[in-house]
């Protein structure tokens, strides 16, 4: 029985309704320009919510940048979809059914701590079983706040018919670069980076506590990091055991689009494309959305993809899908 599991970061995939406010009206929902989390307030003259973060209007996602990150997903036609930056449950079933054509039976999510709204998602033609959330971890370094801002979120893959369990899916989203253009870049870099391996140990951890030795799982996701970074160390091993990265030689969909600048990616194995501060710099690509296996999973890895851009800036998203298929 062949299996595809995919990771796709959907950048932001905000609710259909796009709502719109005057200045005022704006200034009113989120008062102060040092807020960094999203207000909401309604609006006297009409009926709907105004949703701010750091005092701009969240806007919904364009309707052909949607209509994009849809075509990729129907393209890959992935068994089981992991799914990162969705603003809600409703918003993730609406695109299901209204994009994907209700491609798939089973769609979870669990809102998590990010103060832009924005979760982690599975998405499974296969029924699911147990479902897990860890939002509410903390690392022992900063035991007075929450871990994840997009949760750890563990799902049970199972058999059609429900006569096994296949393997669990975990997915996440750790801790970005970025820096708000107020606050001091080496302090702000210094912090994130924090962050991440804190998530990154507590990953590890976690999983550790709730997979036997031995256990098949896969564990997905936009990981903000390369992955040989130092700060994804942690969670590259789990209870002992050497995690694999599923994704060392994928095949492309089509070959990247040439640069303009610089060489072009060394390797298939790139996910997100950045272009470093300075007109002469080249861009640069990293493997930033993952999928690792379970020793015990692995050796039933078949092939690795990635659905390669057709834009330097991303079709729908700055982050290109990318999926296995594994032989069960």
């Amino acid at each position: 029985m062949d299996i595809s599991v995919a990771t796709f970061n959907l950048n932001n995939l905000f609710s259909r309704f796009n709502f719109k406010a005057s200045v005022d009206a704006m200034r009113a929902a989120a008062p102060g320009e040092e807020d960094v989390s999203v207000s909401y307030a309604f609006d006297e003259t009409a009926d709907y919510v105004l949703r701010t973060f750091q005092g701009r209007l969240v806007k919904s996602k364009d309707p052909a940048e949607t209509a994009a990150i849809a075509g990729r997903i129907l393209d890959m036609d992935a068994d089981v979809l992991a799914v990162q930056e969705v603003e809600d449950i409703a918003v993730l079933r609406q695109f299901n059914d209204d994009h994907l054509g209700g491609l798939y039976s089973d769609v979870v999510l669990i809102e998590g701590n990010d103060q832009r709204l924005i979760d982690v998602g599975i998405m499974s033609k296969l029924p699911l079983g147990e479902i897990s959330s860890f939002q509410t971890a903390v690392h022992p370094e900063a035991p007075g706040s929450r871990v994840f801002g997009r949760d750890l979120l563990g799902v049970d893959i199972m058999s059609p018919g429900r006569k096994r369990k296949l393997f669990t899916l975990y997915n996440t989203h750790l801790k970005s670069h970025f820096v708000h253009f107020r606050d001091d870049p080496a302090t702000g870099k210094l912090n994130n980076d924090r962050r991440r391996r804190q998530q990154a140990e507590m990953v590890s951890q976690l999983i550790g506590k709730q997979q036997r030795r031995g256990a098949r799982f896969v564990l997905a996701g936009d990981m903000n990091d390369p992955v040989d970074s130092p700060i994804l160390r942690a969670m590259r091993t789990i209870d002992g055991d050497a995690l694999v990265n599923a994704l060392a030689n994928p095949l492309e969909s089509r070959p990247a689009k040439a640069e303009t600048q610089g060489p072009g990616p060394q390797t298939p194995a790139w996910t997100y494309r950045r272009n470093p501060p300075g007109r002469d710099t080249p861009p640069v690509h990293f493997l930033y959305d993952q999928i690792w296996l379970s020793p015990a999973l692995a050796r039933f890895l078949q092939s690795a993809h990635i659905h390669r851009r057709t834009k330097h800036g991303g079709d729908g998203s700055d982050h290109d899908p990318a999926w296995i298929t594994l032989s069960l």
